[in-house]
Order: structure tokens, then C-alpha cells, then sequence
């Protein structure tokens, strides 16, 4: 049976790092090169309760996070939110150290503007094996931002560095934004095959009877499909088709209606629990906000 560790606390992340007291009580940018090798054990699960962004500048292992495994190599930055899962799954004694992290804690946007941004910035819920892949130049703006936030919260605190320190904050985590939007521009060959296999995946299912098995798909189904993460497929495709994934699903649930409806003598409600649907006024309602028509009077007017 695994160990399981909880960070909840800046405090608690220096006691494992081996760091003094940090200088903010909710705030910590973290040197990885200083920090010594910790031998936590194979298989022990670390949950913390912080928002992490961490840059690997070298190899650092295996690591595990939900079910997926992930080698952790030089120049990925990844993004974890509060309360997820990583799991050391071998220990190293040759495993390099270096890069950065920069933690912080909820407390610290909880009654700023920041605190309802911060789901914007969906990377946070991306898996491992979706990290960002940062240039040098990237790199060296990222670095800078931090220095800026280090530099607030290891003077003497005032009246402003709290809004000082949130403001440089959120200039960090847009450009860690604008650098997955990047990211995805210079992958579009590989976008537009995501896109196609999802596609594919959506006329199968329509074209089959698993909608009426088990319902109209979710972006989470097409996702765990796919390999990845909801919020993750989700940018990636309307980065790619300017659509997000559930009018994708809705798109091909239209148009598969409109067939049922010109080629079946079969009642409204019939077709409606063949889509998937459990109340055909729900079925309804989707379809003329989509056609502009109801089901009724599409198929009266073809």
C-alpha cells in the first residue's frame, strides 16, 4: 500500500524541500538546482494543496499523475492545480535536479479578481503528458516574471505588494496562456488529425446505438477516448475549428436528427430517445436553437 504526503501549506513545501521558513506565507518561487535529491520512496503519493507551475530544465524521472505515467524532461513547464495526484514512481539516486517552481496558495486570490480568472487558465487541469513545451526565449520571459514576484515578496511588505504580487502573477500565468496557444499553432498538422478522430469518433457513435445506450456523448467521454484531458481536447479543437467540442457534438447530433427525420416515419419521441435524449421536449428545444425550425416543422417543410 502507497504512502500519501499532503503538502497544504508554503510551510509544509519547505519542510520537504529541506528551506528555511519561506519569506511569504502563501507565495513560494522554488530554485530546483538547491534542492536536495528526496528520497520519498517508490509509489508514494504526493496531494497538494497549492496551485504549482514547475519548469524542468533536466531530467527528473517518472513521475505519475491520475493514470497516466510521465517522463519529465528537459524544458517542459506543467501546471497542476490544487488537490490532484502525483505519484514517484521510481526512486534515482543519479536523477538531476534543476529549473524552477513557482507555488502558491488559494488563500492568496481568494478576494481578488484573480480568484474567478484563474478558471481561464485551464492548463491548470491539462494532464502531464500535455505539458508545455517552452522555447529559450519562452523560458527566459517566464524567469523574468518570477524574479519580479521574488523580488515584492522578499522585500518589506506594504500596502501594495499584495496587488503588486497578483498583478505580476496573472501577467505570468497569461503568457503561460499565450504560450499554449502557441503551442498549439505550431502542432497543427497534429491538431488537424485530434480533429479528424474526433470526427470519426462522433459519426460512429451517432451512427451506431450507443446514444440510445447510454446517452448523448460528453466532452469528457470524447476526451477519455482521445487520451486526454477535457480541458485540454477543448482548446485544442477550438483552437483548430473555432468550435468547441460540445457544438462538435451537437453538430453531428443535428444532423444525424435531420436524417432521422426525413428518412423514418418514427414519432418525435422515438427519435429522441434513439439521439440519446431522456425528454423529447429537451430534444426539441436543442434542435430548433440549432435549425431555427422545430422537428416537427423541419420535417412538414422537406
Amino acid at each position: 500500500m502507497s504512502d500519501i504526503i499532503n503538502i497544504k501549506t508554503i510551510s509544509e513545501l519547505h519542510d520537504i524541500m529541506g528551506f528555511e521558513k519561506p519569506q511569504h506565507p502563501l507565495i513560494s518561487i522554488v530554485d530546483f538546482s538547491k534542492v536536495e535529491p528526496i528520497n520519498l520512496g517508490s509509489n508514494v503519493k504526493v496531494v497538494s494543496s497549492l496551485y504549482s507551475v514547475m519548469l524542468k530544465s533536466a531530467n527528473c524521472g517518472h513521475l505519475r499523475y491520475g493514470r497516466k505515467t510521465y517522463d519529465f524532461q528537459e524544458g517542459t513547464l506543467f501546471c497542476m492545480a490544487p488537490d490532484q495526484v502525483i505519484t514517484k514512481e521510481s526512486v534515482d539516486e543519479s536523477e538531476e535536479y534543476s529549473g524552477w517552481g513557482l507555488f502558491f496558495h488559494p488563500d492568496l486570490i481568494r478576494k481578488s479578481a484573480l480568484a474567478k480568472k484563474i478558471q481561464e487558465f485551464t492548463f491548470f487541469s491539462y494532464e502531464v503528458n500535455e505539458a508545455l513545451h517552452l522555447s529559450d526565449q519562452e523560458k527566459k520571459n517566464l524567469s523574468e516574471l518570477l524574479e519580479r514576484i521574488k523580488d515584492e515578496y522578499s522585500a518589506n511588505l506594504d500596502n501594495f505588494s499584495n496587488d503588486v504580487i497578483l498583478s505580476s502573477l496573472e501577467l505570468f500565468l497569461n503568457y503561460c496562456n499565450r504560450y499554449y496557444g502557441r503551442q498549439f499553432i505550431t502542432r497543427s498538422s497534429y491538431n488537424k488529425d485530434i480533429l479528424s478522430q474526433l470526427e470519426s469518433l462522433l459519426k460512429d457513435y451517432f451512427n451506431t446505438d450507443k446514444a440510445e445506450q447510454f446517452g448523448i456523448p460528453t466532452v469528457k467521454y470524447c476526451a477519455e477516448q482521445l487520451n486526454f484531458s477535457p480541458n485540454y481536447l477543448s482548446d485544442l479543437i477550438k483552437k483548430e475549428s473555432g468550435k468547441s467540442v460540445q457544438e462538435h457534438i451537437h453538430y453531428r447530433l443535428i444532423e444525424k436528427a435531420k436524417t432521422k427525420l426525413l428518412s423514418t416515419t418514427n414519432s418525435i419521441s422515438e427519435i429522441a430517445n434513439e439521439l440519446g435524449f431522456e425528454y423529447p421536449q429537451y430534444f426539441s428545444k436543442i434542435f430548433k436553437s440549432k435549425t431555427g425550425l422545430s422537428p416537427v416543422e423541419y420535417r412538414n417543410l422537406n
